[in-house]
């Protein structure tokens, strides 16, 4: 074998262990792992994933919306299943975002007031304006 060609091999080897050595590195969430995991029979199906971060908004409440079941008894007594609250607030940008909240929520929270929105999701965890916070 002429020394041109060993040349020329090595330096293909060696770009093939540079390759492999950056994708095991720098290749995805976890990528040392997932190279292991190769030798064993079992792969894991999927990483599990972490909890939704909540996202805070400059936003007002320009409409209210709820949906209840109202069940009245015979001796008179009225009560509510299944209820849904749902508030729409209106973003800076002018983005229209709906939240579902619990009743407390619904019922304090006041029209055209302007604050900071916090949701997860699509549910409340708090609204804060001038007067007051409100929590979900």
């Amino acid at each position: 074998m002429s020394p041109e060609i060993r040349n020329i091999l090595i330096m293909f080897g060696a770009v093939a262990v540079s390759l492999i050595f950056v994708i095991v590195t720098f290749g995805g969430r976890h990528p040392l792992e997932r190279f292991i995991w190769l030798f064993f029979e079992e792969v894991p199906d999927e990483v599990p994933e972490k909890q939704p971060e909540s996202s805070v908004e400059m936003a007002t409440l320009i409409s209210k919306s709820d949906d209840r079941l109202r069940i009245i008894e015979s001796n008179g007594n009225v009560k509510f299943i299944d209820e849904y609250y749902e508030l729409t607030f209106m973003t800076r940008k002018g983005k229209t975002l709906k939240i579902e909240c619990s009743l407390n929520a619904y019922e304090k929270i006041p029209f055209d007031e302007q604050g900071s929105l916090t949701y997860r999701k699509n549910k409340l965890v708090r609204f804060k304006y001038l007067e007051d916070i409100i929590y979900d």
